[in-house]
């Protein structure tokens, strides 16, 4: 099966609004700027896709990839760890203003509500937010004298990744960090859709160095020199 698109635009077709969308990143490290900015584009000529929840480590700094999904009016909920960043104008200044909705998660316990979701692990327990405000309402229960809390499994409709390389059948290598939480988040969206810097043929890839088997991976687009969000902030991008 052949599940490379001719262009961003194509590839996006299947993100509609009120989704749950799953983006690829830690800061800058593996964000799909190229995916990102073409969704916001297409909002910004239709007004769809709107009213989002995004998963992130983060919720975006500067101008430039998910602050600027958040800039145009398009995000409704974040799902991240860390809402500051050294430029967090765009997530504070909605979400100061009620325009938009926030859930904190521990960074870890993000981390496995995603796997989990992808491993059709419907909940888990974890110490961590343990007698905090991000622990309440949710059940405790007492495991070896120690209490835990249960997490809930995070799924997507769609993912936005960046990956280095990509065969046609949709399997996928990283670079270095840029690994970071993709794998995971091809794994629990219904449709994963990823950027790939270079498309080969099938069995150009050396299994040993596939990170993210094709069964998780729907639609392929290749950005050959895909922007970096730091080196676009460096440059005042807006």
């Amino acid at each position: 099966m052949n599940k490379i698109y001719a262009s961003l635009e194509e590839a996006l077709d299947a993100v509609g609004d009120g989704m749950s969308v799953m983006i690829g990143g830690f800061g800058g490290a593996g964000a799909p700027i190229e995916l990102i900015h073409a969704l916001v584009d297409r909002y910004e000529r239709t007004g769809s896709p709107g009213n989002l929840t995004v998963v992130n480590n983060n919720a975006g700094n500067g101008a430039v990839g998910i602050a600027a999904m958040i800039y145009a009016g398009m995000v409704a909920k974040m799902v991240c760890s860390f809402p500051r960043s050294s430029d967090p104008k765009a997530f504070t200044d909605k979400y100061l203003a009620g325009e938009i909705e926030l859930e904190l998660v521990p960074q870890g316990t993000l981390a496995e509500r995603i796997r989990a979701g992808g491993a059709g692990i419907p909940a888990f327990y974890t110490p961590t937010s343990y007698g905090t405000q991000l622990a309440e309402g949710k059940p405790v229960e007492e495991f070896e004298g120690r209490p835990y809390v249960r997490e809930r499994w995070l799924k997507a409709d769609v993912a936005l990744i960046k990956a280095e390389l990509a065969d046609r059948k949709g399997n996928l290598t990283y670079r270095k960090a840029a690994r970071n939480f993709s794998p995971l988040m091809a794994m629990a969206a219904a449709t994963t859709i990823v950027q790939a810097s270079r498309v080969v043929e099938p069995g150009e890839i050396d299994p040993e160095a596939v990170i993210t088997p094709g069964i998780f991976v729907d639609r392929i687009v290749e950005v050959s020199e895909p922007k970096q969000e730091e080196a676009l902030l460096r440059e005042g991008a807006k």
